[in-house]
């Protein structure tokens, strides 16, 4: 499997710093245990590769969205299962775009603490704020979540019935019925805000409340075990608004989601 840094933050509106998320996840990587006690594997034998980081394309955030998507369809034909490292949650765009277009019948799940459905946001179409917007125009998307949104997207979800688990969740169902309007094919991308910012306060958008970590995992195990995960990414760690402890949370994530994609091939 092959993980692909980008740090990238050019459209980030209130705490920047995203784009030094890749290289603490990197950095805190180090400090994981191969073995992994839920799964009971080490997650390691199935070969993980982390490429060179991608450069930013500072021409536009439309032009980044385009050379993500590029890199990662390269990646895709050659085989590989592709995980992105942001960045701001924009990166999102150009690697979901390409395992929609590789992997036929692939819902897109999107966790966030924002909807990011505005048509556009300062004055572009392709930040962090319109991911999910742009990606929902090419293909099935699942919102969960989310806490915080404007009129605008509130909206776009009733209008489209874009399926949207608003967070905390009104039922003890949620997780099947997040799993019902998921097709075989998943592409997970998770924004950490997301996350309660008590244990994940090193984001640049932070908001309270928020799925805890046991929360996120039964989560992902579930629809690991029920759908086909194709591809994912991991975003908006801004190492320097929280604890050096978030970025060895977000590298935890990244491994567990690994370890739940390739579940067959641990040792």
């Amino acid at each position: 499997m092959v993980l692909i840094p980008v740090p990238y933050d050019s459209t980030t509106s209130y705490k920047s710093g995203a784009r030094y998320g890749p290289s603490a996840i990197i950095e805190a990587s180090a400090e994981l245990e191969d073995y992994d006690l839920e799964i009971d594997a080490d997650i390691s034998e199935i070969g993980i590769h982390t490429t060179p980081y991608l450069e930013p394309h500072l021409g536009s955030p439309e032009l980044m969205v385009e050379r993500i998507r590029i890199v990662v369809e390269d990646y895709l034909e050659s085989g590989k299962f592709v995980g992105v490292l942001g960045g701001e949650h924009s990166v999102t765009i150009g690697s979901a775009m390409a395992h929609q277009k590789y992997y036929p019948d692939t819902t897109v799940l999107y966790l966030d603490a924002h909807a990011d459905l505005r048509s556009e946001y300062m004055g572009t179409q392709w930040g962090h704020a319109s991911g999910a917007r742009r990606i929902h125009e090419t293909g099935p998307l699942v919102l969960a979540g989310v806490r915080s949104l404007s009129y605008e997207e509130k909206q776009y979800i009733d209008s489209n019935s874009v399926f949207c688990v608003f967070w905390p969740p009104k039922t003890d169902s949620y997780v099947a019925e997040i799993i019902n309007n998921l097709s075989k094919n998943v592409y997970v991308t998770v924004d950490l805000d997301v996350l309660d910012p008590s244990m994940m306060s090193a984001v640049g958008t932070p908001e309270p409340g928020g799925m805890d970590w046991y929360q996120m995992l039964a989560l992902l195990k579930r629809i690991s075990e029920e759908r086909n995960i194709v591809g994912f990414d991991v975003s908006e760690l801004s190492p320097t608004e929280g604890s050096a402890s978030c970025a060895y949370i977000a590298s935890k994530l990244v491994y567990k989601l690994i370890g739940y994609t390739h579940r067959s091939s641990c040792g």
